[in-house]
């Protein structure tokens, strides 16, 4: 998904983020005076888009399908009512998450720009709110890549007779604590699958402040995840295009045939159960109308910037609302498929270890690197479903780690085209460059630092500002228009009212009860110390610092008063009163 610009005299938000602002009619003239304009129907000049718009769709129904439908949707839905979550779990997907997924569908076709660029056309003053993404974006997808070379790490392990995360007698158990079986979460026993995960892949260390040594088979896994990325990336949207069909489909025969061979095994009717009976007085919990939300907002991957990038490759009368539904409902519904999958699994273990289901559930990474590897190990044909079942975690992740690693690029190619190929002279290097550095900053791997204070605060402070940003200050009334001028149909009083009124209303209590909520980040019963908490907070604010610094930027360098500097400051750039003379 790489970017250029069509001609070197168009407008673009880049000089405007660097000059600054001037009072808006002198923005409406520099508009009306570009001498390329992109007329409906007809994408920039010299930019690539995708080749047809079910490539469109399976690039974001992979980036919205990761690693995160299948441990943590079901995790959350047992833990919060079963089949009583789905209840607000759907309420926030169609008051929140598909209004939201289109508005950022209909600013990157409209505009034809990445994330930066686009919210700076749309509200000056929150222009660092796209910076802000592209931030957290690249942030991300370096420790994202960590868990893609976790999944390389046991796809490797698993082509042996038996697997080395069901035995003791290995070098890295410790034979005291150490169970062959699964002992349940009520015990101090461990698994041998849970002491592979802590000692044999990440090599645990007693804290934080004792680095270890460098584990040189999880260093080749890194890198080979990067391998892939780049190969995938390089072409931009001619090759992350033709992979997607692949990455984005594969994944659901996995699925499937997953859940045909755990609905045959002893013990897998009461998992199911246990994970859709509804407990009906669970929705009285603010907290789990939260979870939804939460799961909702994360799982769609809004304010990430990845999927405005991606619908920026769109041709201009692309249907976006077909999109938008289409790829919420598919990430809904896999959701669910996955939760169907790994709680038959888990029934069927604890029939196997005589134990409760809730006693061997888990959140986050174990349940895919601890529990289900577990489970695998007792099945039959172990050999064909464990490396199976890695091989999909792998595509579930790669095709998000391809839209978070090329929003960072297109924000480079956008701001710093002409620069990066005089230096460079070829794209695909700066592909490479951006790949090498994820990768090396990949290396220390600290997940749940990263996980906790990037993924969970920093992403409700740029989504709330971004809400902000285009329902408030942009407008319902512009967006209806932008949309209307694209598919020639004006869009539904439905997402007018969700985008007015329950959009921000929602981000706001999403955004409150995660501070309220806050708690350090621990890793099982270790706590974090003091200055790694720090060490959070500043990756955190990494992203963040950039809405204050652009703000304050953008009113320094306008003129008048300070009300008529901050007037200018939310008058949006974006041309959408005057007719295109290129326009038939």
């Amino acid at each position: 998904m790489h970017f250029s610009f069509p001609y070197n005299n168009s407008f673009s938000s880049a000089q405007h983020w660097a000059a600054g602002s001037t009072m808006s009619e002198e923005k409406t003239t520099v508009l009306l005076t570009s001498d390329v304009r992109v007329p409906p129907g007809v994408t920039d000049v010299g930019r690539p888009t995708w080749s047809g718009r079910l490539e469109f769709i399976l690039a974001t129904v992979g980036y919205a399908v990761g690693l995160g439908n299948v441990w943590r949707f079901p995790y959350l839905c047992y833990s919060s009512g079963g089949g009583a979550f789905l209840v607000p779990y759907l309420i926030m997907l169609f008051s929140c998450g598909i209004p939201l997924l289109l508005m950022e569908f209909a600013i990157g076709q409209f505009t034809h720009l990445g994330p930066v660029h686009a919210l700076a056309k749309v509200c000056p003053l929150l222009k660092g709110v796209g910076l802000g993404t592209v931030v957290i974006s690249y942030v991300f997808c370096t420790y994202y890549n960590v868990l893609m070379s976790w999944a390389l790490f046991y796809l490797f392990n698993s082509f042996g007779a038996s697997p080395p995360w069901k035995s003791c007698n290995n070098s890295w158990n410790v034979f005291e604590t150490c169970s062959s079986g699964f002992p349940g979460n009520a015990t101090d026993q461990q698994s041998a699958s849970q002491q592979f995960f802590d000692h044999r892949l990440l090599e645990k260390t007693s804290g934080i402040e004792d680095v270890g040594g460098l584990q040189w088979e999880l260093f080749g896994c890194l890198l080979l995840a990067w391998i892939v990325v780049y190969l995938c990336i390089f072409k931009g949207v001619k090759s992350t295009g033709k992979v997607v069909y692949f990455t984005a489909i594969f994944p659901y025969f996995i699925l499937f045939a997953l859940l045909i061979n755990n609905m045959q095994l002893p013990g897998a009717k009461e998992g199911i159960l246990y994970f859709v009976t509804p407990v009906w007085s669970k929705l009285f919990s603010v907290k789990v109308w939260v979870n939804a939300a939460a799961q909702v907002f994360n799982s769609l991957g809004v304010a990430f910037g990845s999927m405005i990038s991606m619908a920026s490759y769109n041709k201009f009368d692309n249907n976006i609302v077909r999109d938008a539904l289409i790829v919420s409902f598919i990430n809904c519904f896999t959701s669910i498929l996955a939760g169907f999958v790994i709680f038959s699994a888990i029934g069927y273990m604890a029939h196997v270890h005589n134990l409760p289901v809730d006693n061997i559930s888990t959140d986050g990474p174990g349940l895919v690197f601890v529990v289900y590897p577990e489970t695998l190990s007792t099945m039959p044909a172990f050999q064909l479903w464990a490396p199976f079942f890695f091989f999909m975690l792998l595509c579930l992740g790669l095709d998000s780690q391809f839209a978070t690693v090329e929003v960072a690029l297109t924000f480079i190619k956008d701001e710093f085209r002409a620069q990066v190929l005089r230096f460079l002279k070829r794209e695909e290097l700066l592909a490479l460059i951006v790949c090498v550095v994820g990768f090396v900053l990949g290396l220390p791997h600290v997940t749940k630092l990263m996980d906790h204070y990037t993924a969970v605060v920093s992403l409700m402070f740029l989504a709330f500002f971004e809400v902000i940003a285009v329902c408030w200050f942009f407008g319902v009334r512009r967006i209806s228009y932008m949309i209307k001028k694209m598919l020639g149909k004006p869009v539904n009083i439905y997402f007018r009212i969700c985008w007015y009124i329950l959009c921000p209303l929602l981000v706001l209590c999403i955004l409150v009860s995660s501070i309220i909520q806050y708690a350090p980040a621990q890793y099982g019963t270790y706590k974090y110390p003091l200055w790694a908490e720090w060490v959070g907070w500043v990756i955190s604010l990494v992203s963040l610092i950039w809405i204050p610094i652009g703000a304050i930027q953008e009113i320094y360098n306008n003129k008048g008063s300070f009300l008529s500097r901050l007037k200018t400051a939310v008058t949006s750039t974006v041309e959408l009163t005057v007719e295109d003379p290129l326009a038939e």
